[in-house]
């Protein structure tokens, strides 16, 4: 790639990255700097995929150690957004790799991909990195919520009901909210949203249709791991006696 190209992506991720900066502190929205640094980060850590990458995607053992430090990084940052002690963040933690191992196993078992080192990186990164969204919201709406409603939920307890049937419909709620974004984006996938996977699979080379499939299996997997996670982490978090504290968020 040419010098000039490099230099013009430079200018338009910092003026892009600078924008929001700009647009965060006028509102005076909290961590304005938060922006360029998730941007910086992801340069770093993306030069460094790029450097490694090639090497990877022929060697199913060094995919599967890139698998495991995705999902150590993805459920620390889950634990940290969360705010959650350490048992909680062990119990975030399983719940975020049975959504992926459940949605990996039909995948590649069914055929539908082949159990291949590329393909094991590509849906395996792009689900676990979804999952960690989701899970992040699930806890902090439900979290938010049992405090909020925290009257109500202590007239259920004061009732005789069991700490998991005091939250149960603001755990569902919860679920419901966290997964909005991943569904609204599976339905609008071809008329507002032009998907990544899509986009990246054509420019490798890939017909336009084996592209479809492929983004096709990814929304899919997204869906699955997304409700079996967001099952899994209210489950665990929506059974409480006490109202939870006011913590800072992050």
């Amino acid at each position: 790639m040419a010098p000039e190209t490099w230099i013009a992506t430079l200018v338009a991720v910092l003026a892009l990255a600078g924008i929001a900066t700009v647009v965060l502190a006028v509102v005076r929205v909290p961590q304005p700097w938060a922006v360029p640094a998730a941007v910086l980060r992801a340069a770093l850590q993306l030069a460094a995929l790029s450097l490694i990458l090639a090497g990877v995607l022929q060697d199913g053992l060094w995919v599967g150690v890139g698998l495991v430090v995705m999902f150590v990084a993805a459920a620390g940052t889950a634990a940290f957004r969360a705010r959650v002690s350490f048992r909680g963040a062990t119990l975030l933690a399983l719940s975020m790799v049975a959504g992926p191992l459940v949605a990996g196993s039909i995948v590649f078992l069914s055929g539908a991909l082949s159990f291949e080192p590329r393909y094991v990186l590509a849906v395996g990164g792009i689900v676990i990195g979804n999952t960690m969204t989701i899970a992040i919201l699930t806890q902090r709406i439900l979290t938010s919520s049992i405090r909020d409603s925290w009257h109500e939920v202590e007239g259920w307890l004061a009732l005789g009901a069991t700490p998991a049937q005091s939250t149960v419909h603001l755990a569902r709620a919860a679920i419901r909210t966290a997964l909005l974004p991943s569904i609204d984006q599976t339905r609008t996938t071809g008329i507002v949203v032009l998907p990544g996977a899509f986009v990246g699979a054509v420019f490798a080379g890939a017909s336009p249709l084996e592209a479809g499939r492929f983004q096709l299996i990814v929304l899919a997997s997204l869906m699955a791991a997304g409700v079996i996670t967001a099952a899994l982490v209210a489950r665990q978090a929506g059974p409480v006696r006490q109202r939870p504290p006011d913590r800072p968020g992050a």
